[in-house]
């Protein structure tokens, strides 16, 4: 019973005509809302979520479409960014909350960069692990040393093989993908499922394939400073994104503070837990109060 998966109580929350599968801990109306990446889920989280809501947060963290038990919509365009924004805005009505914080990794933090840009809802502070902004990856996709560790994006488009490769020998592909990260053993049970089922395996990639198709949406929309107090968490062995996607993350963030933890890989909470932990104690601030 100490394992990740028996730990945390879900519910099921109705927004924006989607259902999604929620890990909730901690009460009140200040509220911790997490979005995972790929191809994780909520329970990517679970080194944070108690201490989050020690700390006075209602935690919210949400298996995002196509993931976990939440809504699988089949269409591509079902993943277009505007549609995983509209996500979050719902979520946050349905909880009622007073303030939120936005905790966010990697595919999750694609989305939580453009709320935040986009100015959706307030938000009292945003956190970011291992993604860069939408318009620094942009420029940095353009250089090689990026360029050559995004090869994998091109590959998710081709229809059916990516699903094959990544479910065959039941998800067996994503330990590899977390290799020298210590996961959970029910995470990693969790994670391998997903990828053995192809319909779930489809909604994933289908992020992937949203994007090429789709893009960001409004580029002109997302050169808006933010303004939420922002705090970037950065593993720098990122076999994925190359450390020259955070140049020039200041011109789009007006109140930001970065944090590079050497010898950590991009699952940086599932990595170094305690020094995520740390520094999101420190950022949020004590209690839950935000100044």
């Amino acid at each position: 019973m100490n394992e990740a998966a028996e730990r945390f109580p879900t519910r099921f929350v109705a927004a924006n005509g989607q259902r999604f599968e929620v890990i909730e801990a901690g009460e009140g109306d200040r509220l911790a809302l997490l979005l995972h990446g790929f191809p994780e889920n909520a329970l990517s989280w679970h080194h944070q979520i108690a201490p989050l809501a020690e700390q006075g947060f209602r935690v919210w963290a949400v298996n995002q479409r196509g993931y976990g038990g939440s809504s699988k919509p089949s269409e591509v365009a079902d993943y277009a960014l505007p549609k995983l924004v509209a996500d979050v805005a719902a979520l946050i009505d349905a909880s009622g909350a007073r303030e939120v914080v936005l905790i966010a990794h990697d595919w999750g933090a694609v989305v939580a960069w453009c709320f935040a840009a986009l100015r959706v809802r307030p938000l009292q502070r945003l956190v970011i692990l291992n993604v860069p902004h939408p318009l620094c990856f942009a420029r940095a996709v353009k250089r090689w040393r990026q360029a050559r560790k995004s090869w994998y994006i091109a590959f998710f488009q081709i229809p059916r093989l990516p699903e094959w490769m990544l479910g065959r020998r039941r998800g067996a592909a994503v330990c590899g993908m977390f290799r020298g990260v210590p996961v959970d053993p029910s995470v990693m049970r969790t994670l391998r499922a997903q990828l053995a089922d192809r319909r779930s395996a489809t909604a994933m990639l289908n992020w992937y394939r949203a994007l090429r198709r789709f893009g960001f949406g409004d580029l002109r929309g997302l050169r808006q400073p933010i303004e939420t107090p922002t705090l970037v968490i950065w593993g720098e062995n990122d076999i994925a994104l190359d450390p020259i996607c955070l140049e020039g993350t200041d011109r789009y963030v007006s109140d930001l503070r970065i944090e590079r933890l050497p010898g950590i890989s991009h699952w940086v909470q599932q990595h170094a837990p305690e020094r995520v932990n740390a520094l999101l104690r420190s950022f949020l601030g004590a209690g839950g109060k935000m100044s």
